[in-house]
């Protein structure tokens, strides 16, 4: 068992490896359009609002497209992929399964659209889903996980936030969560509150609490 009030889940990156889906995506628009693309460009996207990654794309390209045209051209080659497959994190859905048969109430909070999300929490049991088109300030300003907590009942500083970016352990933070950070493409800094690990493959409720002892 857990003592956490809830457990609220980042998407992409923690649960659902979707970055390189981004990436990939992110490239075939640039070569769509005779520009070059980085991955050093890609990696300062990660765990971004949509839209700011859109407006750095359309900057660093110059293209004619607003951003969001470029957040919809992308959100739909996102939720095309998804479609076809999904490569989930290792222990992400067995953690979630775990958590759910104990009960303990669970949250997904992403900066991704309901596009995307939709039907990754359609087979997992989140009692709440909140999505970057659905909050005014995105990661790493609290609401998404403030609201996250409230659609749950449950107060924020109750709750262990899971990340896998700085933008989002910083949103989790700065809500009063706990934050477990499983980095995956980019360095996420140790601070109070936060406990960083590998991996989340083999990781019970159980262990949640002693990882903030």
């Amino acid at each position: 068992m857990t003592s956490y009030a809830a457990v609220l889940w980042d998407l992409d990156g923690t649960i659902v490896d979707t970055e390189p889906l981004w990436m990939a995506a992110e490239h075939r628009l640039a070569a769509a359009h005779g520009k070059v693309w980085t991955d050093e460009d890609a990696l300062q996207l990660v765990g971004n609002s949509l839209m700011a990654s859109g407006e750095y794309i359309r900057e660093r390209l110059e293209l004619a497209m607003t951003a969001e045209q470029i957040v919809d051209h992308l959100v739909a080659s996102l939720a095309g992929s998804l479609r076809e497959h999904v490569e989930w994190r290792p222990g992400a859905r067995e953690l979630i399964a775990a958590l759910d048969d104990l009960g303990v109430p669970q949250a997904l909070v992403t900066m991704s659209y309901t596009a995307i999300a939709e039907p990754i929490a359609a087979v997992l049991p989140f009692g709440a889903v909140v999505t970057g088109d659905a909050v005014s300030r995105p990661k790493p300003h609290p609401d998404p996980y403030l609201l996250a907590a409230e659609r749950l009942g449950v107060d924020a500083s109750q709750c262990l936030a899971i990340e896998d970016s700085r933008t989002g352990a910083a949103s989790a933070n700065a809500a009063g969560c706990h934050v477990l950070v499983v980095p995956h493409f980019v360095e996420v800094p140790e601070q109070e509150r936060r406990v960083l690990v590998p991996t989340l493959a083999g990781l019970r409720p159980a262990d949640l609490d002693a990882l903030f002892a």
